[in-house]
């Protein structure tokens, strides 16, 4: 078992196990603190996935909190559909209502609920067609659909304080510098760009902006003014159009599972994923559109699945503590001993991660089992790797009736 409290906070060397990129976008921040962590401190990370990988998220959640776990994160990093369930986290952290033991008791009033609501609503296609049809860009209309489901006008502002809660950080791309461009509210900054501190963005539109899925949603825009960013803060791109025309995409694009702007502070590192997986093809397309998509789709499944390699054997080689949940995971695969008493069977886990990867309706059975299947694989990965298995309450599925299918 991992222990959770290293006696040094070091920087251990990073080589062919690390799944970030240490020469770009882990340069530090002029906000006192950004690259330390208190020993201890532990980091959440969500990856991307629609709708599936929203819902898969809130699961973990809910065994995280059953577990008294959420006011030990000092670090939430999400993209993407990760990031729709990190905003309302994060937007509601003060109303949570926590009891003495660590377990916060408005947790399905404050985030389940208003999520699963959400997850009744397609929203990619109509703000698709309304983009094209009104001056405004998809990705507005996809933020307003978020403020309207969900954050109800919340700004980064509204993130709970360092101290107070953990720091949220929603990742996105910028199509500009091929940076990452992270949202939260001490700062937002892309490391070439430069750095804004307390943004007072929408955390509808920083969402929006995390999510903006290719090619579809993507891209998202920031209209900045030059003024407002810290003088030399960006290392060689701090001018206009990149400074005040900041064009965005999917945080996954860069790093599907969240884990750039807490590998390098965190040695404790959870990593939920509800991601996809790229499925065989008999015939691919050959008319150079297709063709060019399924081409993408390699490239991309290629480096989801080396990050989600090199993760795993930092871990095995105690480069970092923590542990790691995917949809596509089995349960058997943590050996715990005693296994699970929740009945999760692989061919049943297996239909819920073939989810697809849109905004849109779901069934509410079907939401019950995405959240249900989130919630085991992270009570098993939790017992086996992070806490003591014999003093965890025992688990048992939110939603029993559905099971996972």
């Amino acid at each position: 078992m991992n222990s959770i409290t290293p006696s040094v906070m070091s920087q251990p060397p990073f080589d062919s196990l690390s799944p970030v990129d240490m020469s770009s976008d882990n340069r530090g921040s002029s906000v006192q603190g950004d690259e330390t962590a208190p020993a201890g401190a532990v980091a959440l990370c969500m990856s991307g996935g629609g709708y599936r990988a929203m819902l898969f998220h809130l699961g973990g959640l809910w065994r995280l909190n059953e577990l008294a776990w959420l006011p030990k994160l000092t670090r939430v990093s999400s993209v993407s559909g990760g990031s729709i369930t990190a905003g309302q986290l994060g937007a509601r952290w003060s109303r949570l209502a926590f009891d003495t033991t660590g377990v916060a008791q408005r947790f399905s009033a404050e985030v389940v609920e208003p999520i699963r609501a959400l997850a009744s609503t397609t929203i990619d296609v109509p703000s698709v067609l309304a983009g094209i049809l009104k001056p405004d860009s998809i990705s507005d209309e996809v933020a307003k659909a978020y403020d309207t489901h969900l954050y109800k006008g919340a700004t980064l502002q509204s993130l709970p304080d360092d101290g107070a809660g953990p720091r949220f950080v929603i990742n996105a791309t910028n199509v500009q510098s091929g940076a990452l461009w992270r949202f939260s509210k001490p700062y937002m900054r892309d490391y070439r760009v430069g750095e804004v501190r307390s943004p007072r963005v929408s955390l509808a539109v920083a969402v929006a902006a995390s999510s903006a899925f290719p090619p579809l949603l993507s891209p998202a825009r920031l209209s900045l003014e030059e003024a407002i960013y810290t003088p030399g803060s960006g290392l060689d791109l701090q001018r206009p159009p990149f400074t005040t025309d900041v064009m965005l995409t999917d945080g996954g694009v860069y790093d599907n599972l969240g884990l750039e702007t807490a590998w390098r502070q965190f040695t404790t590192v959870l990593v939920s994923d509800g991601g996809g997986k790229m499925g065989a093809q008999e015939k691919p397309r050959s008319d150079w559109v297709r063709h060019s998509l399924r081409i993408n789709d390699l490239i991309d499944n290629q480096v989801r699945s080396l990050r989600k390699r090199q993760l795993i054997g930092a871990y095995q080689a105690q480069r970092r503590q923590g542990t790691y949940w995917g949809i596509r995971g089995h349960l058997q695969d943590y050996h715990l001993t005693p296994p699970s008493p929740l009945a999760c069977p692989a061919d049943r886990t297996i239909v819920l991660a073939e989810t697809p990867t849109r905004l849109a309706k779901l069934d509410p059975i079907v939401q019950d089992r995405l959240i249900n299947w989130g919630y085991a694989v992270c009570d098993t990965a939790m017992r086996r790797h992070v806490v003591e298995a014999e003093s965890a309450p025992a688990p048992a599925f939110p939603y029993p009736s559905s099971g996972v299918g």
